[in-house]
């Protein structure tokens, strides 16, 4: 085992499978020479060189849509987004071309890409460096879906996802680039469909993903010390969700809370919940509580900024909340 940055984590994944695979290859701004935003190509230009290691203009939407083409050729590009928020512009060649051309031409092209980078609510980065860009893509059909949380994961689902014959769109977020953890000196991969069982527990099930995962934590912490015992989820895979999991859990605890970083309206949470209610709402001895950020721009104000998003001494108040409830 060998303790590792969450961002050298990604890195290795991806050293590894270019390594591999000489089809793989990355392409965003200042991947090459600069080694990436938060340093997860670092040094990799130096190794595979300008044609795998490709420094673009700052232009979305075109070299997602020249990603996409050279996914259908056969290769396997990485793209990296500086901000995931940019990726908006791109947001035609993700939707329209990536998620569809293997419906659409029949089958007779595979669009094996991933497209990965930093989101989410970081510390003082502004209402447009602040996107939660998970909630815009969930509706389109012919895409994959991860949000990776701690070095291991990360990793390990970041190597499946170069493998995938499908696009995949990889979520890190940008507060936990700096994690540590040790990770296993041999080749793991993990699957991209699957949850996580963080901690087992019988008297409420939370739900979660990415940064939020380590919010829960740190309440569950508190609750544990006044007598609660709550099962936490790691979603990971946000699209296709793993109901096999969600599903056990709620079935023996009975009541579920969702905690997101997502804003409310139209979130991974509202998803979440209305599968539940579909699938499972006889399991259920309360409605589901859903602890999501404001409907709002995300605030520069450092203050105003943490009041937009849960807390987790606001998850410590819903379980205290919910376990009480009897019915």
């Amino acid at each position: 085992m060998a303790e590792t940055l969450f961002f050298n984590a990604l890195r290795e994944a991806i050293d590894e499978e270019m390594a591999r695979d000489s089809s793989v290859f990355v392409l965003g701004e200042d991947v090459g020479h600069y080694g990436g935003s938060y340093k997860v190509t670092k040094d990799l230009y130096q190794k595979y060189g300008e044609l795998r290691i490709l420094d673009t203009p700052i232009a979305e939407n075109s070299f997602t849509g020249m990603a996409v083409g050279a996914a259908m050729t056969g290769l396997r590009p990485i793209i990296e987004g500086m901000n995931m928020g940019f990726l908006l512009l791109a947001f035609n060649q993700i939707s329209n071309n990536a998620g569809m051309l293997r419906y659409t031409s029949g089958g007779n092209f595979k669009i094996p890409m991933v497209i990965r980078g930093p989101g989410g609510v970081g510390r003082q980065l502004g209402a447009e460096h602040s996107q939660r860009l998970e909630t815009y893509f969930q509706a389109v059909p012919g895409l994959k879906i991860v949000a990776c949380s701690t070095p291991r994961n990360a990793k390990g689902l970041l190597k499946s996802a170069i493998r995938d014959d499908n696009p995949v769109l990889f979520f890190e977020h940008v507060l936990l680039y700096n994690l540590k953890e040790d990770l296993p000196e041999e080749e793991y991969l993990l699957p991209l469909d699957k949850a996580e069982v963080v901690r087992e527990g019988k008297d409420v099930t939370i739900i979660t993903y990415s940064r939020m995962r380590h919010h829960v934590l740190q309440a569950v912490k508190t609750l544990e010390k006044q007598g609660y015992d709550p099962e936490v989820i790691d979603l990971i895979s946000l699209k296709p969700l793993d109901f096999d999991t969600i599903g056990a859990s709620i079935r023996k605890t009975h009541k579920v809370i969702v905690v997101e970083e997502s804003m409310r309206t139209a979130g991974i949470g509202a998803e979440v919940i209305a599968s539940i209610n579909d699938r499972l709402f006889d399991e259920l001895d309360a409605p589901v509580l859903r602890l999501s950020s404001q409907d709002i721009p995300t605030p520069y104000n450092g203050n105003l900024e943490r009041l937009t998003i849960i807390q987790p001494e606001q998850i410590v108040e819903a379980v205290e909340k919910m376990v009480a409830l009897r019915v």
